[in-house]
């Protein structure tokens, strides 16, 4: 009987640590199913969606685990036709069972805040980011003139319009306006987010940032640029009929060709961007096609100095 006892003991460890050591292993692939890093803040969404892969299979291979051993060593007998023990209840472990899942649930709501915090993406107008893509740490301060000039310098500022369905992006330092987003790579760059109609959603998976756009509400949106390449923008709202069309391209760059893009965009004279919603809105209307449901006209093509 102590060595049936002693074997149970064992396989319970046993199956404990592959079960965990399986988790922490999924948790750690989990990395590899979300597009490349192309922010200083993405790591902060990947690290609280890796722990969220990690729990999830730690419960799940936990229960599954548990119905096995149960169902290998404690399956009744074939000519055992008699009924269980009467047990009517065992307030320990109602107690277990309860307190664990109120504990994993406030261990990830606190986690989650946290990286809320770390983010640092919006805060009150009155205080500035300061942010340090090493450290990731977030502090505020009070704006004062030497603080604000120090810090307007090292911000790279640029307008973005939502509209339906367009992007439209300006650089008022150098008043350049563009249909495709170009940002200096590793360098802090503040947005400020503006809708002309109604609601849409700030969205770069690369960047793992997306921020509903309020109609009358402008705000600052802030994040660091590390990976340059070409990134997709997309409208994570549903915004109206062409919503699908409303997608540009962002181009981190080094600070170098930055500079150089918007020296070439500002000898360009404005011109009407290409416009996927205008384009098929006027084809409908053209041929006299009647899709069967109500919409509003888009928006007229944006007078850009770079097209995209």
């Amino acid at each position: 009987m102590k060595i049936r006892h002693f074997l149970n003991f064992l396989t319970i460890v046993t199956g404990a640590v592959a079960v965990t050591l399986t988790s922490l292993w999924i948790g750690k692939q989990a990395y590899s199913w979300l597009p490349p890093q192309g922010a200083a803040e993405s790591h902060l969404i990947d690290d609280l969606f890796s722990f969220l892969v990690t729990l999830g299979s730690l419960i799940f291979l936990g229960v599954t685990a548990t119905l096995f051993y149960s169902i290998c060593f404690h399956r009744a007998k074939a000519t055992d036709l008699g009924d269980g023990p009467h047990i009517e209840g065992n307030v320990t472990l109602e107690v277990i069972w309860t307190a664990i899942p109120i504990m994993l649930v406030l261990w990830i709501a606190g986690y989650s805040y946290q990286v809320y915090e770390e983010m640092g993406i919006q805060g009150p107008s009155h205080q500035i980011h300061l942010h340090n893509p090493m450290k990731m740490e977030t502090a505020y301060a009070v704006i004062d003139e030497t603080s604000e000039a120090v810090i307007a310098e090292d911000v790279e500022h640029i307008d973005v319009s939502a509209k339906q369905w367009a992007w439209v992006f300006h650089y008022p330092q150098s008043n350049v306006t563009s249909t495709e987003l170009h940002l200096p790579s590793d360098r802090r760059v503040r947005l400020n987010l503006h809708s002309e109609d109604v609601l849409h959603g700030f969205f770069i998976p690369a960047f793992r940032l997306k921020q509903d756009i309020i109609p009358g509400n402008d705000l600052d949106f802030e994040f660091t640029p590390i990976r340059p390449g070409a990134y997709d923008l997309t409208d994570s709202q549903y915004s109206g009929t062409y919503f699908a069309t409303m997608r540009a391209k962002v181009i981190v760059e080094s600070p170098s060709n930055y500079q150089q893009w918007l020296s070439k965009a500002a000898s360009q004279k404005p011109s009407p961007a290409p416009n996927q919603a205008a384009s098929e809105y006027a084809l409908k209307v053209e041929n006299g096609i009647d899709s069967g449901w109500k919409t509003v006209e888009p928006a007229a093509p944006p007078l850009v100095n770079f097209p995209g």
